[in-house]
């Protein structure tokens, strides 16, 4: 039977000081996060930085070289058994068997997680229900679509009602609108189970996820809300302008609104007079009413004035390059000691 409930002050995930070598290389080195319950976590990193083998540590099925894993309390490494029955698992590219149907796969899928055959009845409904396979129950799997195959995988995954949803590349080979059904049902799960998906469609986890986790060799570089890590890793806000005027004196009269705010780029002027300029902030709140205000009293003409957004994949860049910086810069020193002059 499923492991008791545990406390809802528990953490769904912990993860501790989290090392795994192979060779002597560090494929997770010191990695520690955190999962609160109902939260949705997104988990991303460049190709070999340590997502899926830091998934398959959290699920039980690779052991750590050292640290401590922990699933809704129970610590993975000592208690695998117990710690897996609170986990649904949907694995990068979804294995599947072939000449099953949907409702025979699921109600197989029950069995084995230990489910009591009325209520497992009852649940297997309430899972077509949820995600939208009902058309589907008597169809063979292997004569689904892809999109239709990954309803079936996150299905199974939440069959048991698991406290813990670990998802690696679960939109992988989408289309679009198999993407938006796939976050749709992702959503859902918010407030009910804690989920951590990796993925490399970043747009999607910006607006499914919570939080977000980077990790770039080994290690979490980065890590909180979308708009926390805009601060934290950009460190800006940034404007763009068309404007016409005294270019010259547009710096003296931006600084009379935000002294932080300063002119990065300028182009132009193009056929009409208007400029194209970049100003760069440390303000977070929102200025662009003042600047407007400002500019138009002092005789600009303003054609545009927009706040420019940066999206996930700006952190997401900026925080792994400046996580390779860091790893490269030690490299550097001792060939630029030993350097010969001229």
């Amino acid at each position: 039977m499923p492991s008791p409930v545990t406390p809802a002050d528990t953490p769904a995930i912990e993860v501790s000081h989290l090392v795994r070598t192979y060779g002597g290389v560090a494929a997770g080195n010191d990695i520690s996060f955190t999962v609160r319950r109902g939260e949705i976590v997104g988990f991303l990193g460049p190709n070999g930085a340590g997502k899926s083998t830091t998934m398959r540590i959290l699920t039980g099925f690779l052991p750590a070289t050292s640290g401590v894993v922990r699933i809704c309390g129970l610590p993975v490494a000592i208690r695998a058994d117990e710690a897996r029955r609170h986990i649904g698992y949907m694995p990068e590219n979804n294995p599947l068997p072939e000449d099953m149907r949907v409702n025979e796969y699921l109600y197989y899928r029950g069995r084995l997680k230990e489910l009591p055959r009325e209520k497992l009845r009852l649940r297997l409904d309430e899972v077509l229900e949820v995600c939208d396979l009902k058309r589907m129950r008597h169809r063979i799997i292997g004569k689904l679509s892809k999109g239709m195959r990954q309803r079936v995988g996150i299905a199974e995954s939440i069959i048991g009602e698991p406290e813990v949803i670990i998802m690696d590349e679960p939109t992988i080979g989408l289309d679009p609108h198999q993407i938006l059904v796939v976050r749709d049902l992702i959503a859902g799960l918010r407030g009910r189970m804690s989920v951590i998906i990796s993925s490399h469609i970043l747009p999607e986890i910006e607006v499914t996820c919570d939080r977000v986790l980077i990790i770039n060799d080994g290690r979490i570089v980065a890590q909180g809300t979308p708009a926390d890590l805009r601060r934290e890793v950009l460190g800006h806000t940034s404007y763009i302008l068309e404007i016409a005027g005294d270019a010259p004196a547009l710096a003296a009269v931006v600084a009379e609104v935000e002294p932080t705010l300063a002119v990065q780029n300028t182009a132009g002027p193009d056929a009409a007079g208007f400029h194209a300029v970049t100003l760069t902030t440390a303000r977070d709140d929102e200025i662009g009413e003042a600047l407007w205000q400002k500019l138009t009293s002092r005789g600009y003409r303003v054609r545009a004035l927009s706040r420019a957004q940066p999206t996930l994949e700006d952190v997401f860049l900026a925080a792994t390059r400046r996580s390779w910086d860091k790893v490269d810069a030690p490299r550097l020193r001792p060939r630029n000691r030993h350097r010969i002059p001229g």
